[in-house]
C-alpha cells in the first residue's frame, strides 16, 4: 500500500483528502505544519506528499526547498494550494514540487495525478537499479561497470553502449536501435563507428582471456548473451 503525507493546516480538506485517498487505496497521513511535516518524514517516510503552501510556521515551497536539498530528492511532491497565480505555480515547480495544482480542485484529478507522479518515480528507481547480466554488473546511477569484480574504464560512448545491450541482454538490436540510443537520430555516425566502439567495448570486457560476450549478428546488430 503506498503511503501519503498530506501537509495541510485546514482541518476540513485534510479530512476530506484522508477519506477520499482512503478509499482509493492508499495509506494516509496528515500534519499541520512545516515541522510536524519533517518530524513525520524522518520517521516514516512517505512514497508521497500532497503538500499546501500556506502553512504556520513555513511556507510549501521552504519545506519543499528544504527536503530537495537534504536527499528527498526522488520522493513526488504534488502542491495542492488556492495561490493560482503564475508567480506562484513558477515558484512551486521551481522549488522541486513535481506537480502544482490550485483549489478548488477536482478529486478524481488529483487521484490521476498522484498515479502519474508514482508511475514516474517507479520509472526513475527501475532505471536506476542495478544492471547484472552474468558476470557483468552495471551501476546506471554512477556510470560504473565491471566484469568478475573487475572495474571497467569507459568512455560515454563505450558506456552507453554497454548498458543498452545490457539492458536487453538476450535480444538482438538493430542497428537503427543502437543509433537512436548511444548516438542520436541526428548523428552522422555509420555503421563501421558501431562496430569501432564494438571492439572497444569487446577489449575492455575480454581482457585477461574472459569469454567474449556480445554476440554479432550478420547483417541485423549485436546482441548481449545472458551466459
Amino acid at each position: 500500500m503506498k503511503q501519503i503525507l498530506i501537509v495541510e493546516d485546514e482541518q476540513q480538506i485534510g479530512h476530506f483528502l484522508r477519506r477520499g485517498l482512503t478509499y482509493k487505496g492508499f495509506g494516509v497521513s496528515v500534519v499541520g505544519s512545516g515541522e510536524d511535516a519533517l518530524t513525520h518524514i524522518s520517521e516514516r517516510k512517505p512514497d508521497l506528499i500532497i503538500l499546501d503552501v500556506m502553512l504556520p510556521d513555513m511556507s510549501g515551497f521552504e519545506l519543499c526547498r528544504h527536503l530537495r536539498s537534504n536527499g528527498y530528492t526522488n520522493l513526488p511532491i504534488i502542491m495542492l494550494t488556492a495561490r493560482d497565480e503564475l508567480v506562484d505555480k513558477v515558484a512551486g515547480l521551481n522549488s522541486g514540487a513535481d506537480d502544482y495544482m490550485t483549489k478548488p480542485f477536482a478529486f478524481e484529478e488529483l487521484v490521476a495525478r498522484i498515479g502519474a507522479a508514482l508511475r514516474r518515480t517507479e520509472s526513475r528507481d527501475q532505471q536506476s537499479q542495478r544492471i547484472v547480466v552474468g558476470d557483468l554488473e552495471l551501476d546506471p546511477s554512477s556510470r560504473q561497470a565491471w566484469r568478475a569484480g573487475e572495474e571497467l574504464i569507459l568512455t560515454k560512448r563505450e558506456y552507453d553502449l554497454l548498458e543498452l545491450l545490457a539492458r536487453h541482454a538476450g535480444q538482438v538490436l538493430t542497428k537503427e536501435q543502437i543509433f537512436e540510443y548511444v548516438w542520436g537520430y541526428d548523428s552522422e555516425a555509420g555503421w563501421e563507428v558501431i562496430k569501432v566502439y564494438v571492439n572497444y567495448l569487446r577489449s575492455k570486457l575480454n581482457a585477461g582471456g574472459k569469454p567474449d560476450v556480445i554476440h554479432a549478428v550478420r547483417g541485423i546488430g549485436y546482441m548481449l548473451r545472458t551466459v
